[in-house]
């Protein structure tokens, strides 16, 4: 087996150390052999502008895991930027092969010379049993309908989701329990066209708490393949802040999902869901107003006590000494960042973060992306400081950003796998399991597409190819994972499991899209380390049912509510 080094944009295969072959958590790099080795494509601008415009738009490498064709194996969708490039799907055939199927499916569009994409969801905005596909654009979105054989149709149009915006991030929730995924879109640039620019202010106008950016649309399914926008109306129409990510869970356990949106240049915000389609901003007694850069929202409760966490990643590089922030639940509406305390704060510039339990012990561990910019020698920051600091400095204005050539902004970085020790504490691990490539990551998207028990995790990166890693945990624990059908919606989001086993209690809950520019595998995947059955497992469905399963250890099972359990 080899591990993955990174010089420059060369990739290189060097051999596994004695550290590395005795690591719990181990991957192998097999993205070429997999046939999902696609490089990324940022996009280019012209004018005078180009190079700071392409510098504030480095997001748009996303993947999306869903099996689109009802197979059993979990497919990839991969994005790319520039105007022209692709998008690619990939069939997943088994055995860890993936075949390109883009043209045949009809979804390799969205980048045309008036868009640019920046994320991928998948859903089943109708409940038929076929995820459908949403690509977000700086633009208006593009919907595809899953039409149940291997082919999809653009219903963009007809869906009412047709409104400009630079919509950066997306996930799919149930927020008014009626039974149909309703969308919520994070806009970082407010709505102004940056292909053909208006003004030259469109950058934020302050560093630490802008307020001049795209904010956030809800999106209500109102069925029959129309959306509403509600924004104003469920209580977020007045935030305008630079959303780079938006993610959802129920926080206080009581059956309806909450928000928390991650911004930059400015306070994150979390908005707890009052039930009758509206929210409440709890910023400032939940979590408190901060001045961080924030990049990615990813749900789980990281210490297996009952209550959902969040995790964000900041900005940590030799200028900005922002920690990630860990929020802890403290289960009675209040959060208290953790991140020093857990080992789990210094992330360099952080982007895509999720939590997974990578060798099976019930313990859930966390992947973390990072890296601005890697190109020439020089380094881009000093300049930029020099600009910062200068008295009178108009921020928003692009001619007041000075050029940045060939020069690194944060770039080269490693990246961070911390494994959770179980003690409220995590050791950073990512070399000896063979992950700490140097490439610019972006998002980061976790399933098991070999369906062999061991998680394993797709990385994009901007401007460079993406990575598929294998998991090889050498001793792994036993496991369960679950395939969910719900009555409505189908895709079971918002559903939360509790597994019992060897008297550890465990919560899962089924996100529609958490994770910064990554979607992961809808399966319910649970390690129960040395437990060879489970004790009980219940499912509260979005529609508040509750039923108890019996299922078996190291298996895929799939439960369709309201009938027993198969094994697969």
């Amino acid at each position: 087996m080899t591990r993955l080094l990174v010089a420059g944009s060369l990739l290189v295969a060097a051999p596994l150390g004695p550290t590395l072959e005795q690591s719990p958590i181990r991957f192998e790099e097999i993205a070429a052999a997999a046939g999902v080795r696609t490089t990324h494509q940022t996009r280019t601008f012209d004018g005078p502008y180009a190079d700071t415009l392409r510098m504030f738009t480095t997001g748009g490498a996303s993947a999306a895991v869903a099996d689109f064709d009802n197979d059993g194996l979990d497919d990839l969708f991969v994005t790319s930027s520039e105007r022209g490039s692709r998008n690619r799907l990939f069939h997943n055939d088994g055995g860890l092969k993936f075949t390109d199927v883009t043209d045949r499916a009809g979804v390799g569009g969205g980048n045309d010379a008036k868009s640019i994409v920046a994320d991928a969801l998948w859903f089943d905005y109708d409940n038929d049993g076929w995820c459908d596909l949403l690509v977000v654009r700086f633009g208006t979105p593009i919907l595809y309908r899953n039409q149940g054989n291997g082919r999809f149709i653009d219903v963009s149009a007809a869906s009412g989701l047709t409104t400009f915006a630079n919509s950066i991030a997306a996930i799919a929730l149930d927020y008014d329990n009626d039974g149909r995924l309703d969308l919520l879109l994070g806009h970082y640039f407010a709505p102004i066209n940056l292909i053909d620019l208006p003004t030259t202010k469109v950058l934020p106008h302050d560093l630490d708490s802008a307020s001049n950016g795209g904010g956030v649309a809800l999106w209500r399914n109102a069925g029959g393949g129309r959306f509403v926008d509600v924004t104003r109306a469920a209580g977020l129409g007045e935030h305008t802040g630079w959303t780079l990510d938006v993610g959802h869970g129920d926080f206080n356990n009581d059956g309806l999902q909450d928000v928390y949106l991650a911004n930059d240049y400015g306070t994150d915000r979390l908005f707890m869901n009052q039930g009758g389609g509206r929210f409440r901003d709890v910023t400032a007694t939940a979590i408190g107003f901060d001045t961080k850069k924030g990049m990615n929202v990813e749900v789980a409760d990281y210490d297996n006590d009952g209550w959902l966490d969040i995790y964000t990643t900041n900005i940590h590089d030799e200028y900005m000494k922002e920690c990630a922030m860990l929020w802890h639940n403290n289960g009675d509406g209040t959060f208290t960042d953790l991140s020093r305390e857990t080992g789990t704060c210094d992330t360099l510039w952080g982007w895509g973060a999720k939590f997974a339990d990578f060798d099976n012990d019930g313990w859930l561990d966390l992947f973390v992306t990072n890296g601005l910019r890697s190109a020439g020698p020089d380094n881009y920051i000093p300049v930029l400081v020099k600009m910062i600091t200068a008295p009178g400095v108009d921020f928003s204005d692009l001619r007041n950003w000075p050029a940045i050539g060939n020069m690194t902004w944060s770039g080269y970085q490693r990246k961070k796998l911390h494994r959770n020790l179980g003690d409220h504490t995590f050791r950073e691990m990512a070399a000896e399991a063979g992950v700490d490539n140097d490439l610019d990551g972006r998002g980061v998207a976790i399933a098991d597409f070999d369906n062999d028990g061991r998680l394993d995790l797709y990385q994009t990166s901007a401007n460079q190819p993406a990575l598929l890693y294998r998991g090889l945990a050498p001793r792994p624990g036993n496991w369960v994972q679950l395939a969910l059908t719900g009555r409505s919606p189908r895709d079971a989001v918002g559903a939360r499991v509790t597994l019992t086993a060897a008297g550890r209690t465990q919560i899962r809950e089924v996100d529609g899209g958490n994770g910064y520019a990554g979607q992961s595998t809808e399966r319910v995947h649970v390690g129960i380390g040395d437990a060879t059955r489970v004790d009980s497992l219940t499912i509260r469905w979005p529609d508040g049912q509750v039923e108890q399963f019996d299922v078996q250890v190291n298996r895929l099972t799939r439960i369709r509510q309201g009938e027993a359990a198969r094994a697969r």
